[in-house]
């Protein structure tokens, strides 16, 4: 049986010969690293009716659980990841205005 590779999988075949071993210290570094993140916790709360039917609705756009979006939001500040798209929009129109 022929199974269709989808963009990823072609890309992960393609470079499959650049990959190299690891050590096996460099082996538990990586799954302690990946333990600690897969790790979670319950966190209650307390949050406004109305942020929370915004978050709700968000989520819906996104086609992704609500809570699965807060965690996102939180991680995205916590590794300053989480960028102000409008601060963004002004700027590339300061910069494309020569300003």
């Amino acid at each position: 049986m022929k199974v269709k590779l989808d963009k990823e999988e072609r890309r992960i075949e393609r470079t499959a010969g650049s990959y190299r071993p690891v050590s096996k210290k460099e082996l538990r570094e990586i799954e302690g690293v990946l333990d600690r993140i897969r790790k979670t916790k319950n966190v209650n709360i307390r949050i406004s009716e109305m942020v929370l039917e915004e978050l709700k609705k968000r989520s819906r756009e996104e086609g992704i659980p609500y809570q699965t979006l807060i965690s996102s939001v939180l991680h995205k500040f916590v590794t300053n990841r989480l960028v102000d798209e409008k601060a963004i929009r002004k700027s590339m129109q300061l910069l494309s205005s020569g300003r």
